[in-house]
């Protein structure tokens, strides 16, 4: 970059919010490596797409030369981050936040520098912490800080629980960045109270405040709610490539210039047939996380499946009935939601084979309320979308 300006405004590129681009410019100014931090808590083993949205933007400091800071937190994953939620997580052991971290570092260096990241555990200094420290950091926030937070403020108006534990969150993602002197922090826009804590505490703490920067939300498959694995609508970045393409491939064309924007960091192409601009999103993507020539095969094999209707000899997913609930809607819904992470109503099941959508071993099946026949075969429920039956 061959100013400075130019660099803030690369930084800030796909930002929703920072706060401040003139703290930022003033910290560049200083001629040395930002130590930019990102915490994530492995509250699950996999990295999805929502994920990378952030993880991108931090890769784009590393490439500039700046420090990447990735704080696994393993304290704080056992409290479970309540931003967004409307109830509280359910709670996690230590052991199972450990072996989640071991799977989410790999998965984080399919988009980091593996040899420019630093990776902290924030149980580096919450395991030796005293009670009586946990409670001087407490008295520095009010309750009615906390309370101002909009989740917290729904709940509380809704009558729904607020525990105890949950308000400990924001403090401690913000001692977090004390310790280690971040002069910036990246998350997505439900991060901005947690952050913001952050530059309150290290004011208090007579340092330099970090520079909050913040990314969109990633919706998911369904195109309503975030991406997130309890809701079985995400993409995870280890996935195969033919799951990858498939799921990509099942987006609606209104998601398309969303996923364009905060996944390639580009406009969709203006005036292209929406099923080539999704195949060269679905191409590029698995690409990316893969290589080349998967990514290629994935195409072929999409094609052969659904442009060729060659679906017998097609890789797809297998999907395994569930012997206690045979009939058609509840294998339709099952086969969306295990295999595509798509969570479909029995009611937009019962519309998709009324509709003849629904096919098993190329014959439509046309009642809703039939069990499922026995037998191997290509169950298909959609135009993109089908399972092989063992």
């Amino acid at each position: 970059m061959s100013s400075f300006d130019e660099q803030v405004t690369h930084f800030s590129r796909g930002c929703q919010k920072v706060f401040t681009e003139e703290e930022l410019r003033a910290k560049l100014l200083e001629g040395r490596p930002l130590r930019v931090k990102l915490g994530v808590d492995p509250t699950a083993p996999d990295i999805h797409l929502g994920h990378s949205v952030v993880l991108s933007k931090l890769r784009d400091f590393q490439d500039l030369g700046h420090e990447a800071i990735l704080i696994i937190g393993d304290f704080t994953a056992i409290i479970g981050d309540p931003s967004g939620r409307s109830v509280t997580r359910p709670q996690l052991s230590h052991e199972q936040v450990l072996q989640n971290a071991r799977s989410y570092q790999e998965q984080a260096f399919k988009i980091l520098s593996r040899e420019r990241s630093t990776v902290i555990f924030n149980g580096e200094w919450f395991t030796s912490m005293r009670f009586e420290e946990v409670l001087k950091l407490n008295s520095r926030v009010t309750l009615q800080q906390m309370l101002v937070r909009e989740d917290f403020r729904d709940r509380l108006e809704s009558g729904q629980a607020i525990r105890a534990h949950e308000i400990q969150y924001p403090i401690m993602q913000g001692w977090d960045s004390v310790m280690i002197k971040a002069d910036v922090e990246l998350g997505g826009t439900d991060q901005l109270f947690n952050i913001m804590v952050g530059r309150d505490l290290q004011r208090e703490e007579g340092m330099a405040q970090q520079v909050a920067m913040v990314m969109p939300i990633l919706e998911g498959l369904d195109g309503k709610q975030k991406m997130s694995k309890s809701l079985e609508n995400y993409v995870a970045v280890n996935e195969s490539p033919p799951e990858m393409f498939g799921k990509l491939m099942s987006i609606s064309d209104e998601l398309m210039p969303r996923y364009y924007q905060l996944l390639l960091h580009e406009e969709m192409p203006a005036g292209a047939h929406p099923m080539e601009s999704k195949k060269s999103l679905a191409r590029r993507l698995t690409e990316r996380f893969h290589s080349a020539e998967e990514a290629a095969a994935a195409l072929e094999n999409f094609e052969r499946r659904f442009s060729k209707r060659d679906l017998e000899h097609a890789e797809l997913p297998t999907f395994s009935p569930p012997s206690e609930a045979r009939d058609l809607i509840s294998v339709v819904v099952e086969a969306y939601a295990r295999c595509f992470g798509i969570l479909k109503s029995r009611n937009d099941a019962r519309r998709l084979i009324e509709a003849g959508s629904v096919q098993l071993r190329g014959e439509k099946m046309l009642d809703p309320k039939i069990s499922l026949p026995g037998g191997a075969g290509v169950l298909k429920l959609d135009k993109t979308r089908a399972v092989r039956i063992p």
